[in-house]
């Protein structure tokens, strides 16, 4: 009989081309949900790290070897049959050629274009996190002024900026919906994805695509607007758990090195910053004091990527 206190520890790939696809298997005839979508992976042997038992299935379900994997995002999910934890990894680079050695099939497909049908319900989840980018753009206006924030941002935007916070908590109503406006039609014009902090009317009224709630209004908020997409800002392990719990889209963790806002504040560092996402089941950026070169730091950390306000271009 079904026991859903036992937990399946599975490890699953998100295996990436540079052109921004992924790898997705078909589940052949004999298994559970037969005919469903999911990403490549498999079970984890009792003591197995769960890099090995990802090298392992891969090898033995695709014929790859992996070079280079990212920890990512854990979720859990209770089918009929069982309870399974995924763990799931980045795949960035391998060699061998994928070939489909357990009578399943393989497709290659993008975030904003899923031709195959139906996922694994653990998995449709996936999808939406990856369409998140590394880099995640947070305005200045009060330090630069906005002319020439609004010309940084765009030039980032030029750049490949795909997400942008609107984040000015100093200006007038009058003027941050103006700004929030001017932004909101740059990135929009560039294909990128505008969130305001900490005010959804305000996201409403210029046409933004999110919002993004400061740790503040995260612990007070019982349930998500009916926005698009909700970030959060955390600071610990309980405004984490919070943000899991109310399902947003992505968080924000932070600081992670000294700022030049916050030069004297405690920070983080890199391992507690991987310590307290671990086994988190959305997706979180690094933020405080980060540069464009910390990206992969941000990966090897299990961090979807890095949050950054200065040298944004």
């Amino acid at each position: 009989m079904f026991d859903p206190s036992h937990i399946v520890e599975v490890a699953a790939a998100v295996i990436t081309r540079p052109d921004g696809s992924f790898l997705l298997a078909r589940r052949p005839d004999g298994k559970p949900y037969a005919g469903y979508w999911e990403f490549p992976g498999g079970k984890v042997e009792p003591g197995e790290p769960l890099l090995h038992a990802l090298r392992r299935e891969l090898l033995e379900e695709l014929g790859i070897y992996i070079q280079h994997a990212y920890p990512w995002i854990t979720r859990t999910f209770t089918y009929t049959h069982a309870t399974v934890r995924l763990s799931f990894y980045r795949v960035v680079k391998w060699y061998g050629e994928a070939h489909p050695y357990e009578n399943q099939e393989l497709s290659w497909q993008f975030t904003h274009d899923i031709s195959v049908e139906p996922m694994l319900p653990a998995n449709a989840p996936i999808l939406r996190a990856l369409d998140l980018p590394a880099v995640y753009g947070i305005t200045n206006a009060a330090e630069s002024g906005v002319k020439v924030s609004l010309i940084r941002m765009e030039r980032a935007l030029q750049e490949g900026l795909r997400l942008v916070q609107v984040r000015e908590k100093k200006m007038t109503e009058k003027a941050l919906q103006a700004f929030a406006g001017e932004m909101v039609a740059l990135a929009h014009h560039h294909g990128a994805r505008v969130l305001i902090n900490g005010n959804a009317e305000l996201c409403r009224e210029v046409g933004a695509d999110g919002v993004h709630f400061p740790s503040t209004q995260l612990m007070n908020l019982m349930k998500l607007p009916d926005i698009e997409w909700c970030g959060a800002s955390c600071h610990n392990v309980e405004e984490l758990f919070q943000a899991e719990q109310l399902g947003m889209d992505f968080a924000v963790l932070a600081p992670v090195l000294p700022t030049l806002s916050h030069p004297h504040s405690q920070t983080l560092g890199w391992r507690k910053f991987a310590a307290f996402i671990r086994e988190c089941s959305i997706p979180v950026y690094a933020l405080g004091g980060l540069h464009q070169d910390d990206i992969a730091t941000a990966w090897d950390h299990g961090g979807h990527g890095i949050a950054i306000m200065r040298g944004i271009t």
